[in-house]
């Protein structure tokens, strides 16, 4: 198994650097398998969000898009996929960024009964509270 960091996925999903898109493909292509999968981090699923949202300005479908085909894809393991999977639900029609679902999520999952912000969208979620 191999980790892919943020730069990698953007690489291989965006195709905009020849060079290190080509490096980025063949890398994934040839080590992710079914049997022994890339590794995407929670960090890097956000971050990639932030990416695509930011700099690509992708609108939120294709993002959303995007991430539903990473949890699907059987070469890739999606760190706590569960916790993934329940932010990507609620950021397809929530507010607030996807980092602020898995933020929320992640302390749902281990124990805490909200979570308290100052985010007026994230607010709006029904895993937490406006402080």
């Amino acid at each position: 198994m191999i980790g892919l960091d943020t730069n990698v996925l953007v690489r291989y999903l965006v195709q905009d650097d020849p060079g290190q898109s080509d490096l980025a493909t063949k890398l994934i292509e040839e080590n992710c398998t079914k049997h022994s999968p890339g590794r995407i981090s929670m960090v890097v699923l956000c971050e990639l969000v932030w990416v695509l949202r930011g700099a690509y300005r992708y609108p939120k479908k294709t993002i959303v898009d995007v991430l539903g085909q990473l949890l699907i894809t059987s070469d890739l393991e999606v760190e706590n996929e569960p916790v993934a999977r329940l932010s990507l639900d609620a950021y397809k029609n929530g507010a607030a960024d996807y980092a602020d679902y898995v933020i929320g999520f992640s302390n749902i999952t281990s124990g805490c009964d909200v979570t308290y912000t100052f985010d007026q969208n994230f607010a709006d979620s029904r895993i937490t509270k406006l402080l």
